[in-house]
């Protein structure tokens, strides 16, 4: 790496374009692994490709998607192996309203033959409606862009279809009892909410339970979790946290994750018990 690749990487904080996607991020290390190999600094390698430097940076980082012009030019002074044309070819654009560290859990969900999550902060995506994700975006700090609000709730609605359109795979959510006792956005959105979640926990693939506030017992004290089975019979787990998400496929943790989320259910509500309180809970607002 050069000295004018430290000083310009140095500086790079806010002006870091949104949630880039892995894609651009991946194209991005390679054009930057393969210039350095060459010995060329970002101004250089603008030079040789008739792009800026700040061109060149955007690139590297994942910020900006890569034009013809720039993929063919830095093909021929990168060696002309072919690999990064054949390669933008599969580039693509964040996803609107996604985290980035979300994005590659929200592409297995896709084809997955099983979901199972827990939450004890808040509904979970798939279960939420529209009110109560709008309330979640209206508190969320700093305050979204109308964009960002509208390109959140999108997505998220898109992401529910998951529930209908794959009636051969099992979701199975477990949530605190607390989380659906808070009235978040008033009354009326809690209402809305408890009808939403009712009408999809009848869907014949949707588990429902609920974690009594009451109970004595708790396999999932170290906080929400995602599961997932794949087509080929692999489990995946997801965690987390503010600002941040943990994908992870070591065998051993998911198994444990397993294992936790498997004696959670046993300590929840039934089903039907869970059914019946969250319509006792309905009519009491």
């Amino acid at each position: 790496m050069t000295a004018d690749d430290i000083d310009v990487e140095a500086t790079v904080t806010d002006e870091r374009e949104p949630d880039p996607s892995d894609s651009l991020r991946t194209y991005g290390a390679v054009v930057q692994a393969l210039r350095e190999h060459a010995g060329l600094s970002r101004t250089e390698f603008g030079t040789m490709v008739r792009f800026s430097r700040h061109t060149v940076e955007s690139v590297e980082l994942g910020r900006r998607m890569p034009d013809e012009g720039f993929v063919e030019r830095a093909e021929e002074v990168l060696g002309n192996t072919g690999a990064l044309r054949k390669a933008a070819a599969y580039l693509t654009r964040g996803e609107p309203g996604l985290a980035a560290w979300f994005r590659k859990w929200a592409r297995l969900e896709k084809t997955a033959v099983s979901l199972c999550a827990y939450e004890c902060r808040l509904v979970p995506g798939l279960l939420q409606s529209e009110g109560y994700l709008r309330a979640l975006c209206e508190n969320d700090i700093p305050p979204l862009s109308d964009e960002a609000l509208e390109a959140t709730v999108r997505s998220r609605m898109e992401r529910q279809r998951l529930l209908s359109e794959r009636p051969g795979t099992t979701f199975d959510f477990v949530v605190e009892e607390a989380v659906l006792m808070r009235r978040l956005g008033g009354a009326e959105v809690t209402r809305e909410l408890l009808d939403h979640i009712l009408g999809l926990s009848s869907l014949r693939n949707v588990t429902f339970q609920i974690m009594p506030v009451g109970s004595e017992q708790h396999a999932c004290l170290a906080g929400p979790v995602r599961l997932l089975e794949t087509p080929d019979g692999r489990w995946r787990a997801y965690s987390e946290g503010q600002e941040s998400g943990r994908f992870i496929a070591d065998s051993k943790e998911v198994s444990r994750i397993h294992m936790r989320y498997a004696r959670l259910r046993s300590q929840a509500l039934s089903p039907k018990d869970s059914v019946g309180l969250l319509e006792r809970m309905r009519g009491a607002l």
